[in-house]
């Protein structure tokens, strides 16, 4: 009877929380709707903080378990299969419909209108995607690329999946034609990665150019400097 009023609980507040954000949900709002008393936070969670933390610890287990980064592909695929699971996965874990459907609002909430919750949130969700995309982009660009160029490469990928979620009511004016069922989500998902791995090459090569002969990064001019950079001639 417990677990059965937690389950209640997490998803009514994550669905109020996504609706509402944390600042304006009420726990007498969560309790009413999920017909418990109003103490019932308190005593499962030990007060709003807690629940709401995790309510996002809960929609992360929830939507790995459903939509893992690797779609099953496993960690010896090819880097060019990797990245595509990597890229569906993500979309629909962004553009899920149904009962889950709160969980991506409710991240994007979060990261709007950010609560003591989100170091967590990075330290826990975040930040091990960003290093299982890291080690997938990494064989992709070559030995030469840099900690910065493989730090911007993946955020252009994540970036065009967030577009479609952030932007989604516009695409759908703009766009009509753009549905988001599975299969649509599949040829999104299929565009930005022939769009990235069409990209990748060609930054690594600007990279290894930029690096010189002997793999030295050359100095560029900073042109708010004296003499574009250079150091001006003692008199």
């Amino acid at each position: 009877m417990q677990a059965e009023t937690q389950q209640v609980l997490l998803e009514t507040a994550g669905a109020v929380f996504a609706e509402r954000g944390y600042r304006a949900t009420t726990v007498r709002e969560v309790c009413r709707r999920a017909g418990v008393n109003v103490a019932a936070i308190n005593y499962h969670f030990g007060g709003k903080e807690h629940l709401y933390l995790e309510v996002l610890r809960y929609c992360h287990r929830r939507d790995r378990d459903r939509y893992p980064p690797d779609l099953g592909v496993g960690r010896w695929a090819a880097p060019e299969q990797r990245l595509r699971a990597f890229i569906h996965s993500f979309l629909l874990r962004l553009l899920q419909d149904g009962p889950g459907a709160w969980h991506g609002r409710l991240i994007s909430r979060e990261l709007i209108e950010p609560t003591g919750a989100l170091d967590a949130l990075v330290a826990e969700r975040f930040r091990p995607l960003a290093d299982e995309l890291y080690g997938i982009l990494r064989p992709l660009l070559g030995a030469p690329a840099t900690r910065e160029t493989l730090r911007l490469c993946a955020a252009s990928v994540v970036s065009q999946c967030l577009f479609y979620h952030h932007c989604r009511s516009v695409i759908s004016r703009l766009f009509p034609q753009q549905h988001f069922g599975p299969r649509d989500i599949r040829r999104l998902a299929e565009h930005i990665a022939d769009f990235s791995l069409a990209a990748l090459p060609q930054l690594a090569r600007a990279e290894a150019r930029r690096r010189g002969p002997r793999g030295v990064r050359r100095q560029t001019r900073d042109p708010e400097s004296p003499a574009g950079g250079r150091k001006p001639r003692r008199t």
